[in-house]
């Protein structure tokens, strides 16, 4: 029903920062909740950010407020996440994610996620 593809992962020094986007085919964007989600070796993936289907509502996991920015263009089917301040407990592997349902933040209310792209920062 929609395909997402992410890019802009990478290697950073703490405090530096990355941009995240996500890109969506379809007709249909503006219809799906999106989120991002991380992952790390040995962890559970974790809810990092959310926003509604006309982009008005955010939600940040508590270890991120302050730092990451979700955001969403509609036109371009679009979504990102801009990461500064960057940690190395930000190490994971970033996930972005759709859902029908009016907002979600719990894997398991997402039907449609990308690959994965592999966020590094070093201490």
């Amino acid at each position: 029903q929609v395909q997402l593809v992410e890019s802009g992962g990478g290697l950073v020094q703490t405090g530096g920062s990355l941009r995240l986007s996500c890109a969506a085919s379809g007709r249909t964007f503006g219809a799906y909740g999106m989120g991002w989600f991380r992952q790390a070796p040995g962890k559970e993936r974790e809810f990092v950010a959310s926003i509604s289907r006309l982009g008005v509502t955010t939600s940040y996991v508590d270890s991120v407020k302050g730092r990451f920015t979700i955001s969403r263009d509609n036109a371009k089917n679009t979504v990102y996440l801009q990461m500064n301040s960057l940690k190395p407990e930000d190490t994971a592997v970033y996930y972005c994610a759709a859902t029908i349902r009016r907002y979600a933040t719990t894997p398991a209310e997402y039907e449609f996620w990308a690959q994965g792209t592999q966020v590094t920062v070093s201490s």
